[in-house]
């Protein structure tokens, strides 16, 4: 949620930035609603206090003329009252949707726009056809597609079989010892959350349609161990001495991913339930850039251990995610499919999750708390991880060569 005192002392600059991050936003309909909030709170504050003083004035006696007037500011007030209500709701559905600012360093425009940071290695060459991931999971029976269907009675949920599973486990705890070993704290969040808990995230209002439900008890399947992780520090003040707090976890996630695909996304690539090991970090505002850097390299390296070529693009505004005010995106290249595709998405919320969620520390230097900075990177996303493997490490037979530096962590 953005600062709404920048709105009001800098409505200019809210609106240039909002306007390169989502041109449809109707900012001014946001700004104009705070304006009219205000004015109501000010009518109301002074009919309150117009009330008081013929409050005080009765109890010298109360006149005719004293009553009368005494019941006109009671429905004067009332009225008011129920307006400024509704303003209020009416300001807090806008912000809801409004966007994060993206930073000075991110670029304008949208996915063309993006731009590349580095690459690692290089793409790897094949003295045979290189085959996709789908032919190569059936083939080796790793990974059943349509007996999952049977199950489930929709696509876009996978079955792991044998190797497939061993693979799918030795990936996330190679990760999660990693992301340790790295400095985060390894957490094992509920795999459902409330709709506060989306809010203070930033997954609603704006995609509340892509989220599996549980109506009765009021819960989501979570979509990310993001909002988790957030939302452990729920209006809690961080004493700033504990600060930087960098947390890992290993979950399922759940979308339902509404809207058409093409082929390209067939198999693993997009799916609604999927395996991801997540890194959350909360900081101080000026440890921020500091620590987004460091959540890249951490995803990064896993990627150089495991010998895949990628590379790192920096978003544009409009290709960076709502909540978001700098995205790095990890790129993996899929040799059966012949491009890039995303692997992990790191980014830098600044304190627009905190503002939603009141999450503060108390600095040293002054008795007025601030806001955190939070933060997210994907450590990996495990489906597309697993695509980059097959794909890389295939033989001309169709075998997979597992790397050696997994082979400690294979469980059967």
């Amino acid at each position: 949620m953005i600062d709404r005192s920048l709105l009001r002392d800098n409505p200019s600059f809210v609106r240039e930035r909002v306007a390169l991050k989502d041109p449809d936003f109707d900012i001014d309909a946001l700004i104009n609603a705070d304006h009219v909030a205000r004015d109501l709170q000010m009518a109301v504050e002074t009919l309150r206090h117009t009330k008081n003083e013929y409050a005080k004035s009765a109890q010298k006696g109360v006149s005719p003329e004293l009553r009368a007037a005494s019941i006109e500011i009671g429905m004067q007030l009332k009225q008011k009252e129920l307006e400024l209500d509704n303003a209020q709701q009416q300001f807090s559905d806008l912000v809801l949707r409004c966007p994060n600012i993206p930073l000075a360093d991110v670029p304008a425009g949208n996915k063309e726009a993006n731009q590349v940071v580095r690459t690692f290695g290089n793409k790897p060459t094949f003295d045979f056809a290189p085959r996709n991931h789908m032919e190569l999971a059936i083939q080796n029976k790793w990974i059943d597609f349509e007996t999952a269907q049977h199950i489930t009675g929709a696509s876009g949920f996978p079955l792991y079989r044998k190797e497939g599973m061993s693979l799918l486990y030795a990936l996330s705890l190679y990760m999660l010892k990693h992301n340790v070993a790295a400095g985060y704290e390894p957490l094992l969040p509920p795999y459902v959350v409330s709709e506060e808990a989306l809010m203070v995230s930033g997954n609603f209002p704006k995609f509340a349609e892509q989220a599996y439900t549980i109506p009765e008890d009021k819960l989501y399947l979570t979509p990310t161990a993001e909002v988790n992780l957030t939302n452990l520090y729920k209006d809690m003040i961080i004493p700033v001495e504990q600060l930087p707090i960098r947390m890992t976890s290993w979950t399922p996630c759940f979308r339902r991913e509404a809207g058409s695909y093409g082929a390209h996304e067939r198999g693993l690539i997009r799916i609604h339930q999927f395996d991801k090991v997540e890194l959350v970090t909360l900081c101080t505002p000026e440890e921020s850039t500091a620590e987004l850097e460091r959540i890249v390299t951490t995803a990064e390296t896993i990627l150089q251990e495991l010998g895949l070529h990628y590379r790192v693009m920096l978003l544009a505004a409009q290709d960076t995610g709502f909540q978001s005010a700098k995205t790095y995106d990890i790129e993996v290249w899929l040799p059966g499919q012949g491009e890039y595709r995303e692997v992990s998405s790191c980014s830098t919320c600044t304190d627009f999750q905190a503002r939603r969620g009141s999450i503060r520390f108390k600095p040293l230097s002054s008795t007025k708390n601030q806001l955190v900075h939070t933060l997210n990177g994907s450590s990996l996303a495990l489906p597309r991880l697993m695509v980059a493997l097959l794909e890389t490490y295939q033989q001309a037979d169709g075998s997979i060569t597992i790397p050696a530096i997994l082979q400690p962590y294979i469980p059967f």
